[in-house]
């Protein structure tokens, strides 16, 4: 595939001011922009990430070339608290990009999947981490996401699950270097959206872009205790609302898999 290129990023994404940085392998590109000491806006994309990092500390495998990896840094004028509903935001930005692109069949899975609908089964196709740390008035937040662009059926193998790629949801496939550029732009207009006014601009599109919606779901929580329900969306605050013979409940931390299709 296309080799990432910063420039051209840079001019693909068309934001006033933003740095990027292209490398050929790091640990993290979380990791490299925690560490960052200015407030950004600055992008760091990776062919290679030796130590790439998912929800709950799990590793993010993409084979060299065949993916679209990148983070983002930028100064939020939020405290940490306030921030418990960016991942679902920015997963918003990221299904507006990629449907921007043609991608029809993108949609969410809560909390911070992007999954492949209709004939591809809900399969994942990329992952959101948002880490942040305390920086003077503000807080540091760093975006991190991955897109699958080509198919690597060894990859559905090692994890045991279905997984999704661009090349089946677009013909012509844009090249790796317009896709973080629509990426980046969708999310950096969502982290301003959300300096501003929280996660209530993104509800409705969210709810709308739910794959698991009206679907029964076993839930399992960090106790590892499971609840069975049915997907109700999610609570203005980003919780997961699950109809369960008990009543409805708002979880905001938890493992979902799929029962029964809506």
């Amino acid at each position: 595939m296309d080799a990432l290129d910063a420039e051209l990023i840079r001019a693909l994404a068309r934001v006033d001011g933003l740095d990027v940085r292209v490398v050929p392998r790091c640990d993290s590109t979380n990791t490299r922009l925690l560490a960052e000491p200015g407030p950004g806006p600055l992008l760091l994309a990776a062919e290679i990430q030796t130590a790439g990092r998912g929800r709950r500390g799990r590793r993010w495998r993409s084979a060299p070339g065949a993916g679209a990896t990148f983070s983002l840094l930028r100064h939020l004028r939020r405290p940490p608290a306030a921030l418990a509903g960016l991942p679902l935001a920015i997963g918003v930005a990221a299904a507006r990009a990629l449907r921007s692109l043609g991608a029809a069949d993108v949609a969410l899975k809560w909390p911070n999947d992007l999954v492949a609908t209709g004939r591809h089964g809900g399969a994942k196709l990329g992952g959101i981490l948002v880490e942040s740390r305390p920086a003077g008035e503000a807080t540091a937040v760093v975006v991190g996401i991955g897109v699958n662009c080509a198919s690597d059926p060894t990859l559905a193998r090692r994890l045991r699950r279905p997984v999704a790629a661009l090349d089946a949801l677009l013909a012509p496939l844009p090249s790796r270097n317009a896709v973080i550029a629509a990426l980046a732009r969708e999310a950096l207009a969502a982290l301003d959206a959300f300096e501003r006014a929280g996660l209530a601009p993104f509800v409705a599109e969210w709810r709308a872009l739910d794959a698991y919606a009206g679907a029964r779901l076993q839930v399992r929580l960090p106790g590892g205790r499971t609840v069975t329900g049915i997907a109700r969306g999610i609570a203005a605050s980003g919780a997961l609302v699950l109809a369960t013979a008990r009543g409805e409940r708002h979880l905001v931390s938890a493992s979902l898999r799929q029962v029964r299709a809506p």
